[in-house]
């Protein structure tokens, strides 16, 4: 059901976390927004010094379901920030966090009630784990973070006219374990990242707390990842510019680069090309940002 299990606070994915420049709006308002879903004792706390009367307006916050939406283009980041941002929730709210990452292998292999069992059984994992942490003072003793990469993949849309009734039947199971959570107000919340936002299930995007949104990078991003690296192999600002610009979509694709383009294609293959004789020159790298293809846009269509 789980790829691995991950632990927060740790050191690796808070340098991972930090490595995602240009971000700050998504980070912060997706670390809020898990705190409160995971942790409402801090809403209740501000509540009661800032807005004592404000009773039913805080209702409707806290009745929320505890899910979080995560959809853009593919190699905006929305991957890593996912797999990233429990280490942030665990040092804001002074909690422990395990993060469960579903396996796309949930799908099972089509045989009937399959891909339900396992989809009932990975909620049913993450409930009693997160029930564990639940106390009765309203704080959390820990808290669990169910993570589904690739959402689109297991909860499409069951109004496609194509869906089989097994999958039918997991999106049913995916919507009654995100209720479960939410009735049982266990300190748990699901992240859902999907590349095909109108591919989800309607049912499931109305559930959503919060549908966070991811593009690529523009020139003061890209300028953000770029600079650092750039500046250690001696470029100029005026060098800097030159590839900013030759990354961004005013190139015949009519596309630029996404972040990943920039961090795991075009830094790796300058230094590559120089390797192991010669010396990295900004002529030569404004060359490769130049002959290099970004990664086509992903078409977000309804199935």
């Amino acid at each position: 059901m789980f790829e691995r299990r991950v632990i927060y606070p740790d050191s690796e994915p808070k340098e991972r976390l930090s490595r995602l420049i240009g971000m700050d709006d998504q980070k912060q308002r997706l670390s809020k927004m898990l705190g409160l879903l995971v942790n409402p004792s801090g809403l209740q706390s501000w509540m009661q010094k800032h807005h004592p009367e404000a009773l039913d307006a805080i209702d409707l916050l806290r009745r929320r379901p505890p899910l979080v939406v995560l959809a853009g283009d593919v190699g905006s980041g929305k991957s890593e920030l996912a797999e990233t941002i429990g280490d942030a929730v665990a040092r804001q709210e002074n909690i422990d966090i395990t993060l469960f990452p579903m396996s796309l292998a949930t799908r099972g292999q089509g045989r009937v009630g399959e891909m339900t069992q396992l989809v009932s059984a990975a909620f049913e994992t993450v409930h009693s784990e997160a029930s564990k942490l639940k106390s009765s003072d309203g704080k959390a003793r820990g808290a669990v973070i169910l993570l589904i990469d690739e959402a689109d993949a297991l909860a499409q849309s069951r109004e496609a006219a194509q869906m089989h009734h097994e999958d039918r039947a997991g999106v049913n199971a995916f919507i009654r374990g995100i209720d479960r959570l939410a009735n049982s107000k266990v300190p748990a919340a699901v992240i859902m990242c999907t590349n095909r936002l109108t591919a989800l299930d309607p049912a499931i995007r109305r559930r959503a707390a919060d549908i966070l949104s991811f593009q690529r990078p523009n020139a003061e991003q890209r300028c953000s990842v770029l600079a650092p690296s750039l500046h250690q192999f001696g470029f100029s600002e005026g060098d800097i510019a030159e590839i900013v610009a030759a990354t961004g979509s005013e190139r015949s694709e009519g596309y630029g680069f996404t972040f990943s383009d920039l961090t795991q294609r075009l830094v790796p293959t300058i230094i590559l090309d120089a390797y192991p004789g010669q010396k990295i020159s900004a002529p030569r790298a404004l060359q490769i940002a130049r002959a290099m293809t970004p990664t086509p846009p992903f078409q977000d269509t309804a199935s």
